[in-house]
């Protein structure tokens, strides 16, 4: 339990190369066919690729295969984790229980959010029934994942970063319900950050805003409070995410997890090799929606994102003079290394609330010559969500990844070690005896190591033979092929496999909620003394269905939370609610409930779970 690892996303194979190249402990990726993001498949040939490479530092793969099943689809399931099993694939991200009652080589499986780990009993169960790793649920605060660690054995994974979902992870049925398109099949339609009418009971209007969209999550700042409240995996969002992307926040939290392991002596991080970077990390500089660290710290006001659900990316300052040509910004020019260059993407948002943008056509003197015209006024916000330097710098070979080794060459034979693995070669011969030192020439024809994953940090030589260049170069290819293929057989096994026994499942209800698709998930629920019967969402609608259980609470953000204000009822006026406007002069006798979001055909009600602090959604 004293390895720490970053855990990086991969859209395909080369994300997940780079991911690793960036300082990722693990990648994971998504199989095939079933996978919770089913745009994001790869082909099996692909994932043994990406295996490979990461085993040379004894980082790991994770598949995604987090999906329900459905009966016909479980034969092909458990062919599909054969395959993965033995092109070497670390563990299995799951979601459906079934899966626990295929016949299943050994191989470890991870508890998905989609199962929904926000609760003590529930991270406890997965922790009896053999799951190496529990993917916490996003909503979780700081005190909930102590508890949880406190009471657990099992090494509990949580995102550190990336969007957020509305919704509880698999507990949203909205875009099964209004598209037909379920996100426990891989297929979201992201109902979640269209542009909503909010409504009260009597048609009064509040704005179209995109009013259940979330910023972008944050931990960056709490990775020693995590690791603290025994969080020993750390997830980046982002499977559907490019490149670029992934390099940078790879190598960002990279250098937050070193810093804070290099004061806690007692966790170590899980993989090999040190990473270099040509850039500065910047989780601003690539998709960003404004940071939110949602409710790891407690209920915040800080959490949505009603403008707009697209990068904004970072702040530059305000508009401080309009001219016929251009505008100057304050603040920009006084961050050394962040000017403005031509070609640089800015935003920023109208009078009516919507977000646009221009490119930078050139600056001059201080003043920014947009490629168009643009509707700006002074002191508004100006942002840049496209940094074309710093995007050019990532669109080449951005990172170099080495492990550190020592060299040794004595008489005929060189041998390198990592300090666990060593490999030796005789040399062939013969040689004849050298008449000067040849010492420092060896070193220098021994460190050229720069088409490996080594990097040479000792040396030693004792010999008194005369090895010719040529030979000597060959044979530390061979030795450094030979210590690769010694780390690849010594890769790490799984830590826990997948245990058969009767350890109670903590059932909350007989319902929808449980999502249960097939006859072997049912069977598997019965065996750890949970009858069910009732079907999953995707199979059988049930009438007034809540479609999403949210932590997001929009009485709350519009200021008329009775627990945030005890002893009144409140209701907001007609209009469109500004950061400015969320305040009492909005406010009257009472809230003229229910409230309602529409978009086009789609017709939703809210109603507030005051008991359990949740905002449910559904049909209206």
């Amino acid at each position: 339990m004293n390895r720490v690892e970053l855990l990086a996303p991969a859209k395909n194979v080369i994300c997940g190369i780079e991911a690793i190249l960036h300082g990722a402990d693990a990648v994971y990726i998504g199989a095939p066919k079933y996978s919770a993001r089913s745009a994001a498949g790869n082909t099996i040939q692909d994932i043994e690729q990406l295996v490979r490479f990461a085993h040379q530092y004894h980082a790991r793969v994770f598949v995604a295969l987090n999906t329900l099943l459905t009966d016909t689809e479980l034969a092909e399931a458990e062919q599909l984790i054969h395959q993965l099993y033995q092109i070497g694939v670390d563990a299995l991200i799951v979601q459906d229980t079934g899966i626990f009652n295929l016949n299943l080589p050994p191989i470890a499986l991870h508890a998905s959010t989609q199962a929904d780990n926000r609760t003590v009993e529930k991270v406890r169960f997965w922790q009896e029934v053999g799951c190496e790793q529990v993917v916490l649920a996003r909503e979780l605060s700081l005190e909930q994942i102590k508890e949880i660690a406190a009471q657990t054995n099992v090494r509990l994974e949580a995102f550190v970063h990336g969007a957020l979902c509305v919704s509880y992870s698999g507990q949203c049925y909205a875009s099964q319900a209004l598209c037909g398109r379920s996100a426990n099949k891989g297929a979201c339609a992201q109902i979640c950050r269209l542009p909503f009418d909010l409504q009260d009971a009597q048609g009064h209007s509040f704005g179209k805003k995109h009013w259940l969209s979330l910023k972008d999550f944050d931990l960056s700042d709490h990775v020693g409070d995590m690791l603290d409240a025994g969080v020993r995996s750390f997830k980046i969002e982002g499977r559907l995410k490019d490149v670029e992307y992934v390099k940078n926040l790879t190598a960002y939290y990279r250098q937050k997890i070193d810093a804070a392991l290099a004061v806690r002596p007692h966790l170590k991080r899980l993989s090999d090799g040190v990473s270099s970077y040509t850039f500065v990390p910047n989780p601003q500089k690539t998709f960003h929606r404004g940071a939110t660290t949602y409710f790891f710290k407690g209920r915040n006001k800080d959490i949505f994102s009603f403008e707009t659900p697209k990068s904004v990316g970072e702040y530059l300052g305000r508009v401080k003079r309009l001219l016929p040509k251009g505008f100057s910004i304050s603040g920009h020019e006084l961050v050394e290394g962040n000017e403005i260059h031509n070609g640089d993407g800015l935003c920023f948002f109208t009078p009516d609330g919507e977000l646009s943008g221009c490119k930078v056509n050139k600056v001059e003197n201080g003043v920014i010559i947009p490629n168009a015209p643009v509707s700006l006024q002074v002191g508004d916000a100006v942002y840049r969500n496209a940094d074309e330097q710093f995007l050019h710098l990532l669109q080449k070979p951005s990172a170099t990844r080495k492990i550190s080794v020592s060299m040794e060459l004595k008489d005929d034979t060189l041998c390198i070690s990592d300090g666990i693995n060593k490999a030796s070669l005789v040399v062939e011969g013969p040689f004849e005896k050298s008449n000067t030192p040849q010492a420092d020439n060896y070193k220098r024809i021994l460190s050229k190591l720069g088409d490996t994953i080594f990097e040479a940090s000792d040396f030693g030589i004792d010999t008194a033979f005369f090895i010719p260049s040529s030979v000597l170069t060959a044979a530390r290819r061979a030795v450094c092929e030979a210590l690769v293929n010694l780390r690849l057989q010594r890769q790490p096994a799984a830590l826990v496999l997948p245990t058969a026994n009767h350890y109670p499942f903590p059932l909350q209800s007989d319902s929808y909620l449980n999502n249960i698709a097939n006859q072997k998930a049912r069977d598997f629920y019965a065996a750890h003394g949970a009858e069910t019967t009732a079907p999953a969402f995707e199979l059988q609608e049930p009438d007034g269905a809540v479609l999403m259980f949210c932590k997001h609470c929009i009485r709350y953000a519009l200021g008329a939370c009775p627990k945030e204000n005890k002893g009144s009822a409140l209701e907001l006026v007609e209009g469109s609610l500004t950061e400015k406007e969320k305040g009492s002069s909005l406010r009257t006798s009472k809230l003229n409930e229910p409230l309602f979001l529409i978009h086009k055909n789609y017709y939703l009600k809210l109603s507030f779970n005051c008991k359990e602090c949740v905002m449910e959604v559904r049909k209206g």
